[in-house]
């Protein structure tokens, strides 16, 4: 096919000024280890105890908390951090929509999402929204930055950022074998293993889990309603001899990734789901999503081992999806259909398998593939003057992605429960049309260390073109002139300032302000989203207790909505609206505790979000299906006034049990303000997890995990097509073997 597409042409011109860059984020933000140490590791922040210093919200969640409930859902994981909210979607956490401090949860499009220090989303500025998440298993620590601290990521400030840090090269020849098997005829298994030498080391690592999922579908033909997902990662460094004077090191990254998911949007109407929720009506069999993703990183490290250290990464990812599934029934949107079920009962009726016309039912195969390519590279600068020290970051990214979109249609009729097919539409006669964006990125950052201050003045600027062109829908192989061909830009400074102050070894107080910036997506009339985002809290750290309280304001001078078909359509797909004025506020905080009685330990753990005001700030009509009509004082959708997690254990060497309660507060679907219609509502709900373990030898283990312990049935999402449930009580039983 003839379009549109980069080759990476400037990106070679600059790569021998490149070569003295590094991955460093900034003094305070990483740790010089990153640079030195021949164990590949790429943090934004560094280690734990570094946190406590940050002059801004960052969260690290380590590898030993990872392993207390070994969790395969990223959407369980991030629930330990206060600020981050999560929607669900198919149960397992594969197509997670994440948001950050009232940033927006679709897609996760509106954060910045990072393997090992580099954009992993398919396509992070022209189409962030593209359904592809990193592998939980695979991950050894997760970063997530909030405020001030994310500006070094960008160009998605608003939020933040969360950075997935990969298995990895172990210090010494070793690995892990972790398999267990569940309810649903679900089984899973993670391996690696890897080598460390004196000058070459290797890792390979895959994940290999199924499951023929809890729902059911109507009908005569049924179905499974899982997924199976393999994933092979490869990690190769080499690194210069040790005893000599310049450290440095070449480091090559690898990976595959495919899913096949019999995933739909098609929920349910209430009176359905009150009698089963694990019910999927019959128009949705055949529903699939399939995807492959590769990725590609090649790193460079240079460390002389005085003031300066530097690197630089080569980066590609390629992903291709299709999810073929239901997208209207009688000319009329699913959503549409189960928001009204009085109005449209004949075609509700077509969904739960009553005879339809030919063609009634119709199923749109969103076929789509996604580039992403460029180079990173940072500089880091350690200097001091008279009692102040300082570090000083600069970094520069050139990249380009791209989205090709080329779907089609095909008309089913219902008969008795079953699907037959009546029409079948010619590829790209539904959508066919690229969209790309090229950027040129640069950052400066700095940590001022002054007595007991701390202070890291920032300044990110980007520098974004884009494109989109539409072709004919009956113009397949894109011979002829395109039908309309759209450019837009935008160049940004996005400042940013962290301050801390030690009162003491125990007490920090902090503050930061800095300003949040989303990028309009191709071809988009939308202004830029911009707003300024300000944090100030208290940390306290002593022996075994932890506590952090920090209040956050983001004042929106325009948030902006894109239609997806995960937000209920309500437009062209990828039209963007501006929604005004907006203010999103509240507390996170957290603490922690570990007692020790004898030989047992008893952590205790809870994290609280409470949003204060999520609100517009002015009124307007929109197609946009979230909005719609809004009202000053209409609240955002998806966003609970309060989140809760409290988790606590026993622990010896040999035997452990860990239990979680999470709580999530009743919320809006739609914008609105008042009292809760339940149609546009979700209940509040406490959701229990549960794990207890046995030590057999010190590599031998095993352990039951519980989770939904007490099988709690509850709606987790009514967009864009009805209520979905959430995972109901799921037992599995693991082995851990240490090689």
């Amino acid at each position: 096919m003839a379009h549109p597409s980069g080759g990476c042409t400037t990106l070679s011109a600059v790569a021998i000024f490149l070569v003295l860059a590094s991955p460093g984020a900034g003094a305070g933000t990483v740790h010089p280890d990153d640079f030195i140490a021949p164990i590949d590791t790429v943090t934004i922040i560094g280690r734990k105890s570094d946190v406590a210093d940050v002059p801004g919200s960052a969260h690290i969640i380590d590898n030993e908390a990872l392993e207390v409930f070994i969790a395969t859902d990223i959407l369980r994981v991030l629930r330990t951090v206060p600020g981050v909210y999560v929607q669900e979607e198919e149960g397992f956490g594969l197509r997670p929509n994440i948001g950050i401090r009232g940033s927006g949860l679709d897609r996760s499009a509106r954060i910045a999402l990072l393997e090992d220090g580099i954009l992993i989303a398919p396509a992070p500025y022209s189409a962030p929204a593209a359904y592809y998440f990193p592998t939980q298993r695979r991950m050894h620590s997760i970063e997530v930055l909030k405020g001030p601290a994310a500006v070094i990521i960008g160009p998605r400030t608003t939020g933040g950022a969360i950075n997935m840090i990969s298995t990895p090269i172990p210090a010494a020849s070793g690995g892990k074998i972790d398999v267990r098997v569940g309810d649903y005829n679900t089984h899973d298994a993670h391996v690696n293993f890897g080598h460390h030498g004196r000058r070459l080391s290797w890792l390979l690592e895959t994940v290999q889990s199924a499951s023929d999922g809890f729902k059911h579908i109507d009908g005569p033909t049924g179905g499974d309603t899982g997924y199976a997902l393999r994933d092979y990662i490869a990690k190769l460094q080499l690194d210069s001899d040790p005893s000599g004077a310049l450290y440095q090191s070449l480091r090559l990254k690898a990976g595959y990734t495919e899913q096949d998911s019999d995933a739909t949007y098609l929920g349910l109407v209430d009176s359905d789901f009150a009698i089963d929720p694990a019910r999927r009506y019959a128009a949705s069999a055949g529903d699939v999503f399939k995807s492959e993703h590769n990725q590609y990183q090649l790193s460079y490290v240079i460390d002389p081992g005085n003031s300066w250290r530097g690197k630089i990464t080569a980066y590609r990812n390629d992903f291709s999806r299709n999810w073929y599934k239901l997208q209207s029934v009688a000319g009329t949107r699913i959503g549409s259909v189960l928001d009204d079920e009085a109005a449209f009962a004949t075609e509700l009726g077509y969904l739960r398998g009553a005879t339809s016309p030919d063609g009634a039912i119709v199923k749109r195969a969103n076929n789509r593939s996604y580039y992403s390519q460029g180079i990173e590279a940072k500089l880091q600068w350690d200097f001091g003057y008279r009692d102040t020290e300082i570090a000083l970051t600069a970094g520069i990214r050139l990249h380009e992605d791209e989205e090709d979109r080329f779907q089609h249609e095909d008309g089913y009729r219902m008969q008795d429960g079953a699907l037959f097919l009546t029409t079948a539409g010619a590829p790209g006669s539904r959508t066919n049309r690229v969209s790309q964006a090229d950027v040129r990125a640069v950052f400066v950052d700095t940590e001022i260390r002054m007595g007991n201050w701390i202070l890291t003045p920032g300044l990110r600027f980007e520098d974004i073109d884009m494109l989109r062109v539409d072709y004919a829908t009956d113009d397949p192989a894109r011979r002829q002139v395109p039908v309309l061909t759209r450019e837009n830009g935008v160049s940004v400074l996005i400042p940013g300032m962290g301050v801390l102050y030690r009162f003491n070894d125990d007490w920090r107080l902090l503050a930061g302000i800095h300003r949040g910036f989303n990028p309009p997506a191709p071809g988009s009339s939308a202004s830029e989203e911009e707003s300024i985002n300000i944090e100030i809290g208290t940390r306290y750290s002593r022996g075994a207790f932890d506590i952090e309280a920090i209040y956050f304001i983001n004042n929106y001078d325009n948030l902006v909505g894109t239609v997806t078909e995960s937000t209920g359509g309500g437009g062209e797909i990828g039209d963007q609206f501006d929604g005004g004025e907006v203010t999103v506020a509240g507390l996170e905080f957290s603490a922690g505790y570990g007692w020790h009685l004898g030989r047992i330990r008893l952590p205790l753990n809870l994290q609280y979000t409470w949003t204060t005001e999520a609100g517009f700030k002015s009124a307007f009509d929109s197609d946009f299906e979230p909005w719609g009509r809004v009202e000053i004082g209409d609240e955002l959708p998806y966003i609970p006034e309060h989140q809760l997690r409290i988790a606590a254990g026993l622990q010896t060497e040999r035997w452990r049990i860990n239990i979680a309660a999470n709580y999530i507060g009743k919320l809006r679907t739609r914008a609105g303000q008042g009292a809760f219609v339940a149609q546009n509502a979700i209940d509040d709900r406490v959701v229990w997890d549960l794990i207890a373990g046995w030590r057999f030898t010190p590599k031998l283990s095993t352990y039951v995990k519980i989770d939904n312990l007490f099988d709690e049935s509850y709606i987790a999402s009514r967009r864009p097509a009805g209520a979905r449930p959430g995972l109901p009580r799921t037992v599995y039983l693991g082995i851990t073997y240490q090689l």
